[in-house]
């Protein structure tokens, strides 16, 4: 199984690991033609969402990766590509792939000191090691499924073939939630 993972910005390089681990191919997407290739699911990781939608757009990603996304294309976000995946952004901010129906909450934990690690129940996974880094979270959702909640909020969502997670997975010793997502494929 081969992956692609945007490598704009952010914290790709710990994904590609973690899905080595998996026993799964990567490569990185860092411009028009690495799309064009051949592959089976894509990562959007975590950082700063606003550089990485103006990237997609700058280097004519938006469109392409959209396409394969809507077309049925595995796709997991962490963190920033949870904001990504967004079909609204609370603050009435423009939304990016805008392909999974939640509105999503940029920054609600805070500024960096506002980090924290938590252990939650993840549906279909069980009790998962969670790093939340000036995370947002899903304030509602409108046909998204609820996979997890800390504190009352949600952290974590599915619809179809797109999962969205508000923490993330690639920093922690787990690889449940990489192979909950690997297994969209099977």
């Amino acid at each position: 199984m081969k992956i692609g993972v945007l490598a704009l910005q952010g914290a790709f390089i710990e994904h590609e690991k973690m899905l080595s681990d998996c026993g799964a191919e990567s490569f990185e997407i860092r411009q028009r033609r690495d799309i064009e290739q051949s592959f089976d699911g894509l990562i959007l990781p975590g950082g700063e969402s606003t550089v990485m939608g103006k990237l997609l757009y700058d280097l004519d990603l938006m469109e392409p990766i959209r396409d394969r996304i809507q077309g049925g294309m595995p796709v997991m976000g962490t963190c920033a590509g949870l904001i990504l995946l967004a079909e609204n952004i609370s603050g009435g901010e423009k939304p990016y792939l805008g392909t999974m129906g939640f509105t999503a909450k940029r920054n609600a934990y805070g500024r960096q000191l506002g980090s924290f690690n938590a252990k939650a129940d993840f549906a279909g996974i069980g009790s998962v090691p969670m790093t939340f880094i000036r995370a947002p979270y899903i304030e509602s959702v409108s046909s998204a499924e609820v996979l997890a909640e800390v504190d009352g909020r949600i952290v974590a969502a599915k619809e179809g073939k797109q999962l969205a997670v508000a923490f993330h997975p690639e920093l922690t010793e787990s690889q449940a939630v990489h192979e909950y997502f690997l297994n969209f494929n099977k």
